[in-house]
């Protein structure tokens, strides 16, 4: 039997992760560690800024979803699960912690102050949000979950938290928690966790693209403004003099990725036949 989401329960705020509570990838913040523990390389780096192109237009439907899902999968696949479950574990509040928007944070504390339960909602891997969660004090975290074997990813997943899948997650929850989710916040940056901010009562966008803010616009739906906080472009400025920014600023540069986004076809076949 599907699990229905409570109803005359109380209300709980959901958030999307990525550009919403933080200004950057979670996903990338452990690239330098993860290429410095030999456990990422090159080639590797230049497929995951694809994959988090796509991701973070927020122009990707169920092909391009499944796409990114194999292509992420395929990059992880062989490593060792507990081991990067110890680097997020020890590295992720300090490299995520400065990247936290402070009016996200605010905010966060205010729901918890009004006694809701604050859920972060990710399509990034649970090894990953779990630890921002801890540090952020969310209540509860739903995340991609990568399949195991042998203590070693598969580069498959037991359950991919993106899109609509996102809402069957909440659904979930909300039946165990007790949740109302027409009485219930969610915040997102993109156009991908439309379903996610449509399963709500109280939906409200974060620094929303124009395809969102128009959505936005014509439901009467808040829109709110995040300020990039200043580690963050101290941050991009010192990339952009590394070699991995050749690969990284793609992701962090709006524009690049505009205009990857136009290129998507030449650069898709280029990416395929590495």
């Amino acid at each position: 039997m599907t699990d229905q989401p409570a109803t005359n329960g109380r209300p709980a705020a959901f958030f999307d992760l990525d550009k919403t509570i933080i200004a950057r990838s979670s996903t990338l913040a452990l690239t330098s560690t993860l290429i410095a523990e030999g456990m990422l390389r090159r080639r590797s780096v230049l497929r995951s800024v694809y994959a988090q192109a796509s991701y973070q237009i927020g122009a990707a439907g169920k092909t391009q979803s499944e796409r990114l899902r194999h292509l992420l999968g395929g990059i992880i696949a062989g490593w060792d699960a507990g081991r990067l479950a110890r680097l997020a574990s020890e590295q992720l509040a300090a490299k995520v912690g400065p990247q936290v928007f402070a009016e996200a944070a605010a905010l966060i504390q205010s729901h918890r102050d009004a006694g809701r339960d604050v859920v972060i909602v990710s399509a990034s891997s649970r090894e990953l949000v779990e630890p921002i969660g801890a540090m952020l004090g969310a209540d509860h975290c739903l995340a991609t979950r990568m399949e195991v074997k042998d203590g070693r990813y598969t580069g498959g997943t037991d359950f991919f938290n993106y899109g609509p899948a996102k809402v069957e997650a909440m659904a979930t929850l909300a039946h165990r928690q007790g949740y109302d989710l027409a009485r219930s916040f969610a915040y997102s940056d993109s156009i991908t966790d439309l379903p996610m901010l449509e399963a709500v009562g109280h939906p409200a966008v974060v620094n929303p693209s124009r395809a969102l803010r128009k959505v936005a616009e014509s439901r009467g739906w808040e829109v709110v403004h995040f300020a990039a906080p200043s580690s963050v472009r101290a941050e991009n400025r010192r990339m952009a003099v590394t070699g991995l920014a050749a690969f990284a600023a793609p992701v962090i540069l709006g524009a690049a990725l505009i205009w990857a986004w136009r290129r998507f076809s030449s650069f898709h076949r280029r990416i395929e036949a590495i």
